[in-house]
Formats: C-alpha cells, structure tokens, sequence
C-alpha cells in the first residue's frame, strides 16, 4: 500500500471537511475555504475527525494518485488552518524590490522596473532585500514565487537575482588572466 496514502489527515479544531459527490473536498477553516475535485477513483470517508482515503485496486496508476491525493487533501486542511508562505532574497547591487498598494515594483538591473500584480487570495509584502508571500493554497504561493524568481533568477558567478530564502547557488570560479 502507499505509505503516505494509507495516513489519515488529522482535521483541527475550527476546520470542516466537505466531501461532496464526484470527490469535491471542501475545506474551510479561520484563515478561509478551499475547493478542489479529487480522483473520482479514491474513496474519500470523514472517520472520526480524521480524514481517510482508500483506493479501488492495486494497479500502479491508483498507487500513485492515492498518496497524491491524501497529500492534497492535507495540504487544503494546512493551508486553511495555518496558511503557507514562502520567503525570496533579492541579491545584487542596486536589486531592490518594493511594494506599491497591491504592485510588487522590482529593479532588477534592467532599463525599466518590472511590476507584478499579487494574484488573487495572495498576499507579498517586502523586508528590505526579502519578499515574503503568503496564501491559504500551496499551490499557489509555490507558482507565485517561482514567478517572481523567473524575473531574474540568480547566476552563479557573483550570486545576483532573485533566490528562494533556502536555495542554496552553486558558485563558479569566474576568468583568469593570461599570463
């Protein structure tokens, strides 16, 4: 069995479980409510205060969207109880990176600055070089990011652009002169 499809979710207190028909989860929770149709294949049961998915058969493909599902599944609870948030450094002379009402305004060395508009249920807010993201949806905060990455992402030689907090740049030894 999949290890971590076979895992119940734990639900906390102040988050409901909605398990509509053709496998549409509705979390809601105090930080808001989240809705998304999962693989008709796996049967998804509310047991006591716990949340627990089953597949049909062995075959390879109901092994993998098991654990996938109980994954998404966990991730919706998680995010509507606690949220996520992931932290970029912008690194470089004259990068910065400032917040302008819902407008995240970048320099990142071009001749103009680049503007990104914060996605809907989103939520960017800058702390000298780091810009922090938070949201209730996984997903979202993670394809964010990697958007504000894609900006200018970071070189090796001298280490500038836009890094994820915990990303960790493979440094390269630049020219030497000719002797």
């Amino acid at each position: 069995m999949s290890r971590i499809g076979r895992q119940p979710v734990a639900v906390p207190a102040g988050v409901t479980v909605d398990i509509k028909e053709g496998n549409v989860v509705t979390v809601k929770g105090p930080k808001g409510t989240l809705e998304r149709a999962l693989p008709e294949e796996m049967t998804i049961k509310m047991e006591e205060g716990q949340v627990v998915v089953t597949r049909p058969n062995d075959l390879k493909k109901m092994k993998a969207l098991h654990g996938l599902t109980r994954t998404l599944i966990h991730n919706m609870v998680v995010g509507v109880s606690e949220g996520y948030q992931k932290v970029l450094e912008v690194n470089g002379v004259g990068y910065r990176a400032a917040k302008q009402g819902k407008k995240l305004v970048l320099n990142l060395g071009y001749s103009h600055p680049v503007e990104i508009e914060d996605p809907e249920g989103l939520e960017s807010s800058v702390d000298g070089n780091k810009i922090i993201i938070k949201g209730i949806s996984k997903e979202k905060v993670g394809q964010y990011a990697a958007d504000i990455r894609d900006k200018r992402r970071p070189e090796p030689y001298k280490g500038k652009g836009i890094k994820y907090a915990d990303e960790v740049i493979r440094r390269k030894v630049g020219k030497t002169g000719k002797k």
